[in-house]
């Protein structure tokens, strides 16, 4: 049903290879790439058939739909086996995320925590290996793997409001994401939290859905435009927020409108509250061992 409701980019003719797809699976006949090759000449062709196979590997076709996309090529950072091993790291479409996911389910299920990155993808894997030391299997969709997605924000002069339909395209891939988490045999429905960051932030926020233990939302004063305002989680679901003071990213110069934290939204929520860093003038709060070492205990508490 979501493919149908989101299918951005398989029905574009531009797009449109469907003879690469067979059963599913990429198709490595070579007839489509020789009547192909007459028309655009040998070496690109070959050059094209390379990049088809190389999708195949990723875990994606070319006919495979945006919002698809961007839970195969989600990050996933798994608890490690062992005490002494590190937690794995992986593409969730990679041999290695399967064939661990085909281990913890034949054991237990797992804690999961989505986290939604911010408007120029997953960074620092720090946190998320933190996380995933605790017990919990962390998600990261990936927004950018779609074929079409402009930032929304210019990292460069610290402002956003740019492609204002984006921020339908993360509330979109989180509901994708736990359509996909409800056939997974590893996941622990009872112990689902959300993880937002910036741009994701805005979409942790304002997601309607009463699925999650808690959320967390972080680098985002839950202010601004009527489009991204305020808080649409259940009153009953606890919320920790956390942003500089100083974050740049809201300073008066670059978005006026946007300025204070999402405690103006957090009254009548049980076991919720905001933290405001009063140091540094960065947009990033991972950096803070504090800050990190309360988002952990945070989710910790709210596991059943």
């Amino acid at each position: 049903m979501l493919k149908q409701l989101y299918p951005f980019g398989d029905r574009h003719p531009q797009f449109s290879m469907g003879r690469f797809r067979l059963n599913g699976r990429c198709s490595r006949r070579a007839g489509p790439l020789r009547r192909w090759g007459r028309r655009i000449g040998p070496r690109a062709a070959v050059l094209a058939g390379v990049l088809v196979l190389a999708a195949c590997e990723g875990g994606f076709t070319l006919t495979t739909p945006d919002i698809e996309r961007t839970w195969s090529q989600a990050i996933v950072v798994l608890p490690a086996e062992t005490a002494t091993a590190e937690p794995l790291v992986a593409r969730m479409s990679s041999a290695s995320a399967e064939r661990r996911l085909r281990v913890i389910a034949a054991r237990t299920r797992l804690p999961v925590a989505i986290y939604l990155h911010g408007c120029t993808g997953v960074g620092n894997l720090s946190f998320l290996k933190e996380l995933a030391a605790t017990g919990v299997v962390v998600i990261a969709p990936d927004s950018f793997a779609r074929r079409y997605r402009p930032l929304q924000c210019d990292p460069k002069t610290k402002t956003g409001g740019r492609n204002l339909f984006v921020y339908d395209f993360r509330l979109a891939e989180l509901t994708f994401a736990l359509e996909r988490l409800g056939e997974a045999p590893w996941a622990d429905l009872n112990n689902l939290f959300l993880v937002g960051n910036s741009e994701g932030g805005v979409a942790a926020a304002l997601f309607r859905g009463d699925v999650f233990n808690a959320r967390v939302i972080t680098q985002w004063t839950c202010q601004g435009a009527p489009l991204v305002r305020g808080i649409g989680a259940p009153e009953s679901t606890p919320i920790l927020a956390i942003v500089r003071e100083n974050d740049p990213f809201y300073d008066v110069r670059n978005t006026p409108e946007q300025q204070g934290h999402c405690g103006a939204y957090l009254a009548g929520r049980p076991a919720s509250r905001s933290v405001v860093l009063t140091a540094g003038e960065v947009h990033d709060v991972y950096n803070e061992p504090a800050a990190v070492q309360t988002i952990l205990d945070f989710i910790g508490r709210h596991r059943r």
